[in-house]
């Protein structure tokens, strides 16, 4: 479970900016049959958090800060040889910046108890490094500087394994490759139960949907229920495998994959295969035929879900995979763009499911940036819920709680939003007049050589 994640000097965000999933102590009345918390410990969490605002404003970036995060640890001791970069992205608007490393730190439970771990880096070599746990009240496990490190005995380490630790590789990520048990199951927490996608490349993630919906029969009934309920006119679902040569892939695409399995076939010194062997995957799904005259349902009619569906359509299918995958095992889920191409009540659906005690019984936590400001309307989300970010005078992304902002519990979070009480919008007072004067007096080149 996620208690809270903080990053500066990364990407957009210069001062350190903190996200946290602990509930404040609110009074809202919120709709019967959301359950919005949950107990972890003596720590009231939060299930669900929306992060709103403008284009630029740095939504995007704190997803990517985490998934830079969880990357960075479960590859730093594997990926990145002596001297490689690091790959972090720190803020350039600031020339105070460029003398301080980046700022990461997550605070999570593991196995009922609480840790916090964190690290600073550039682009070179890690400056600092923390690992602090709590029981009854938080210890040191172990805290670096530099390439010196300061160990507890608790933690069992052997002590040849600081030397080992490369300047631009984690101690922690180091730990579990020697295999040590709570390295290693921090690890698994990182790769595992913290996930991350971006509403955007559907293809990635639509990836896992597609080979879940073949070999899980029960996961296939689900996705195909929840298409049906959605009201896409989907009744039913299926995966073919056909040869290349029989699809409508456009041929730049063909010829390249021909060259992949060609050299593929070179490396491993076997028979390169044919466009008849090369089968490719095609997700189909069923819809009723009627007679229009009687009403009738007369048969059904297969369709190409890449070809023949809508792309809002294509989008609540991928999003299926990740997203019954989490409420079951009770993970951490980052979304970037969750809104786009989809209605917004199937928007609201799928945030539900996270707020609902039935569908997300192991308490799963969902973090969106989103442009949907109906979400705030009817009470769906509670103030600590809602996030913000704006850009500061100097670029700098600023991140804040509607709970932080005093407001009346009975105002309409909705309009208030869209009229910029609570900033995090764009300033577009300018466009119109620009445009007009433009239209009216300026000088349009196309149409003097039309």
């Amino acid at each position: 479970m996620l208690i809270e994640f903080s990053v500066g000097n990364y990407r957009s965000f210069n001062e350190i900016q903190t996200l946290d999933m602990r509930a404040a102590p609110l009074r809202d009345t919120m709709p019967a049959g959301q359950q919005h918390t949950f107990q972890a410990g003596k720590y009231t969490l939060l299930r669900c958090s929306a992060v709103y605002g403008a284009n630029a404003s740095g939504k995007s970036n704190l997803v990517r800060a985490v998934m830079f995060m969880r990357q960075f640890v479960q590859q730093s001791a594997t990926k990145l040889q002596a001297g490689e970069p690091t790959g972090v992205e720190r803020f350039k608007l600031d020339t105070q910046a460029y003398d301080r490393p980046a700022y990461f730190q997550i605070i999570f439970i593991l196995h009922d108890v609480m840790y916090r771990y964190g690290f600073e880096l550039d682009e070179k070599r890690v400056h600092s490094e923390w690992l602090y746990r709590t029981r009854h009240r938080e210890s040191r496990l172990f805290v670096r500087e530099g390439q010196e490190f300061s160990i507890s005995g608790a933690l069992r380490v052997k002590k040849d394994i600081p030397e080992m630790t490369r300047p631009n590789a984690l101690f922690l990520s180091v730990l579990a490759q020697f295999n040590h048990e709570l390295a290693a199951e921090i690890l698994q927490w990182f790769r595992t139960r913290l996930r991350g996608i971006s509403g955007l490349d559907d293809q990635v993630y639509g990836r896992y949907t597609i080979e879940r919906t073949e070999r899980d029969e029960t996961f296939r009934r689900r996705v195909q229920t929840l298409l049906r309920l959605a009201d896409v006119g989907i009744i039913g679902l299926g995966i073919e495998r056909i040869p290349m040569s029989q699809t409508e892939m456009p041929s730049e695409i063909q010829q390249a994959l021909r060259r992949f399995m060609d050299a593929l076939s070179e490396k491993r010194r076997g028979q390169a295969p044919s466009d008849e062997d090369i089968l490719l995957e095609r997700v189909t799904t069923v819809h009723p035929v009627f007679d229009s005259a009687t009403g009738e349902h007369m048969r059904e009619e297969i369709f190409d879900m890449e070809m023949q569906e809508s792309e809002g359509t294509k989008k609540f299918f991928y999003l299926l995979g990740p997203w019954i995958d989490t409420l079951e095992n009770g993970y951490v889920l980052f979304v970037d763009e969750m809104d786009a191409r989809l209605h917004p009540l199937l928007t609201r659906e799928l945030v539900r499911m996270f707020l609902s005690p039935r569908s997300n019984p192991h308490n799963a936590q969902l973090i969106f940036a989103t442009h949907d400001a109906g979400l705030l309307a009817d009470r769906l989300l509670r103030r600590d819920e809602v996030w913000f970010t704006e850009k500061n005078r100097y670029g700098a992304t600023e991140l804040y709680s509607l709970a932080e902002i005093k407001a009346r519990k009975d105002a309409s979070f909705y309009r208030n939003y869209l009229r910029g009480m609570y900033g995090a919008v764009p300033h577009l007072g300018g466009l119109q007049p620009f445009v007009e004067q433009e239209m009216l007096y300026g000088t349009h080149p196309e149409a003097e050589r039309a």
